[in-house]
């Protein structure tokens, strides 16, 4: 094969990130040409003033240059949105849907997201994480996940797969074997999984189980170690998990996809150009390539470093071409899917059913509603997230206030509005004690406060007797605690 085949096989392989919203990066457009496999979007790539019109303006642009590039993006719902970046997700999230346990309404909200995003010319969405919320301290998955029941992921799992794919977009369960046990998050280091094999046998593969018999057509794998499966080798580089597990076991003959290879637990460790080698002879077939920091040298470096590896005999050609074969294979599927019926309004429907209410939450007066803010973990970005304002559209006179752990004395704020009732809005309590001691000391005040809690694994001393439970920060979940917060003072 000469190199200028070897070359395209390589492309073929290769999902890379790209700045802007509005135009093709150059250096993108010539390797699409020459037939890049595809590319995958990111909040970045989204203009908050065209919305999904600007969306669908850029991958018409794309698919302009090349019809065979695939267009892939982390629309999860929840808290992982690309498309509602400015203003947080119109989906509820996977944990609000466990919560909900309803795989009927969980196959309609996939369906409603999957018509949307092919609308705007999306192909791929690398979603339904497939984790088991296992670990309560793990500091990435959490909300993303279904639910710490494997049998409940399972299902679904399954049920979003289906929904998702009768739209004719190609559904990912990641992150292959698991990373709900981590407490660790592997785009900081590299995480250890050091259960034994029947522990992950019987809590992580359950999901995935249900995602190859749903003919899920994307598998992402995890930047993770399990040493009970391969030593010290993250799951994405290790061939006994892809090929053996994933592949021989399972039986999944699907594609396969990493996660950002720019994340630190490869580019960090073996490097983007090593990292793409090692993953395709571990049995992997496509590179996601997505940081912000990625260009055209880092894509060209992955490229020469998997030619390279065919030529001195190190990768058998016969393996790029097969995974460079299966990239082609799904964007097949992908042109000749058919669309089902929708039933819109299924995830507004979805986030008011699971809302859990607990207690005398009625105000009878706008409130002070205090948020207490954190870092947000770096598969979610800083998105906008809280019922605080929701109230404030809905309740006139409602005052909204924003603290951080350096900020977080409360008696001056609620010395200024004593006769306020109070809404205390959290988001991750058992990894932020301060949060913990800023709700026990706002409620010694106002023993009647409300807590919102906008995530999963909640703790009964900061709940106390009057709590709502969203299951997640996504904006429409978080619309509609607030519509049940000031149902009395509203229409």
């Amino acid at each position: 094969m000469n190199a200028s085949d070897l070359r395209g096989l390589a492309l073929a392989t290769l999902f890379p990130g790209f700045l802007g919203a509005h135009d093709v990066p150059p250096w993108l457009a010539a390797m699409a040409a020459e037939g890049l496999g595809g590319v995958v979007l990111f909040g970045r790539n989204v203009d908050p003033d065209r919305g999904d019109a600007g969306v669908a303006a850029l991958t018409g642009a794309l698919h302009a240059i090349n019809p065979d590039l695939m267009v892939a993006i982390d629309e999860e719902g929840g808290d992982v949105t690309r498309l509602d970046v400015a203003a947080g997700s119109m989906l509820p999230g996977n944990a609000a849907l466990g919560a909900l346990d309803d795989p009927e309404a969980t196959e309609r909200v996939a369906a409603e997201v999957a018509a949307r995003l092919r609308a705007c010319g999306i192909d791929l969405n690398l979603a339904p994480v497939a984790d088991v919320d296992s670990n309560p301290l793990n500091p990435v998955i959490g909300v993303r996940s279904f639910g710490f029941d494997p049998d409940l992921v399972a299902r679904h799992v399954a049920a979003y797969i289906a929904g998702q794919q009768a739209q004719g977009v190609a559904a990912t369960a990641k992150h292959f074997p698991g990373h709900g046990g981590t407490s660790e998050d592997s785009h900081l280091v590299v995480p250890s999984i050091d259960d034994p094999l029947d522990v992950i046998q019987t809590r992580d593969l359950p999901p995935f189980r249900a995602a190859v018999k749903a003919d899920v057509k994307i598998v992402m794998t995890a930047h993770i170690r399990y040493p009970a499966l391969d030593g010290d080798r993250p799951a994405t580089l290790s061939r006994p998990v892809i090929t053996g597990m994933l592949r021989d076991e399972l039986g999944y003959d699907g594609l396969v996809m990493t996660d950002g290879m720019d994340m630190y637990a490869i580019s960090q460790t073996v490097g983007h150009a090593e990292g793409a080698v090692l993953a395709l002879l571990a049995g992997v077939d496509a590179l996601c390539v997505g940081g912000e920091t990625v260009g055209p040298e880092t894509v060209e470096a992955m490229v020469a470093a998997l030619v390279d590896a065919v030529r001195t005999g190190r990768l058998p050609e016969e393996r790029l071409a097969e995974a460079a074969g299966r990239v082609r294979a799904l964007r097949g599927w992908v042109l000749d899917a058919a669309s089902s019926p929708v039933l819109y309004g299924s995830a507004a429907d979805a986030a008011r059913r699971a809302v859990t209410v607990h207690g005398d939450i009625t105000l009878t007066a706008p409130p002070l509603v205090v948020e207490l803010d954190d870092d947000p973990s770096m598969a979610a970005g800083p998105i906008p997230w809280g019922v605080g304002r929701h109230l404030v559209d809905r309740l006139p006179g409602t005052v909204l206030a924003r603290v951080t752990a350096s900020t977080a004395d409360l008696s001056a704020v609620l010395a200024a509005l004593p006769s306020r009732r109070l809404v205390v809005g959290v988001r991750g309590v058992r990894r932020r004690p301060w949060q913990v001691a800023a709700v026990q000391a706002a409620r010694a005040a106002r023993p009647d406060l409300i807590v919102v809690d906008h995530d999963v694994n909640p703790l009964p001393e900061v709940l106390g007797e009057h709590y709502l439970l969203t299951h997640g920060a996504a904006r429409v979940t978080a619309e509609a605690a607030a519509q049940r917060l000031a149902a009395a003072l509203t229409p």
